[in-house]
C-alpha cells in the first residue's frame, strides 16, 4: 500500500534530487522513498550502538578484572605451550 503525500524542499536540494532520480531511472517517489529507507536504517542502528554501547561501555568491576586476566594468561600459556 503506498501513501500519497505533499513536502517542501528547497530549490536546490529539489533539482539535485530530480537529476539523481534521471540518473538511476527511478521515479522521484522511488527517489524519496529509498532516501528515507535509508536515513531509517541508519537512525535504528545509531540507536542500537547507542545501547550496546551503554551496556558493554561499562567496566568490569575491579574485583572481575584481575582473575579474569589470569585465566586468560593461563589459557594463553597452555595454547603456545600445547597443553589444552
Amino acid at each position: 500500500m503506498t501513501v500519497k503525500t505533499a513536502i517542501s524542499l528547497d530549490q536546490m536540494l529539489f533539482e539535485e534530487a530530480e537529476t539523481l532520480a534521471a540518473t538511476l531511472k527511478v521515479s522521484r517517489s522511488q527517489l524519496y522513498g529509498l532516501a528515507l529507507r535509508d536515513f531509517l536504517r541508519r537512525q535504528s542502528n545509531r540507536a542500537q550502538l547507542a545501547q550496546l554501547n551503554r551496556v558493554y561501555g561499562k567496566e568490569l568491576p575491579a574485583v572481575a578484572s584481575p582473575s579474569l586476566a589470569e585465566v586468560h594468561r593461563r589459557s594463553h600459556r597452555r595454547l603456545v605451550e600445547g597443553t589444552w
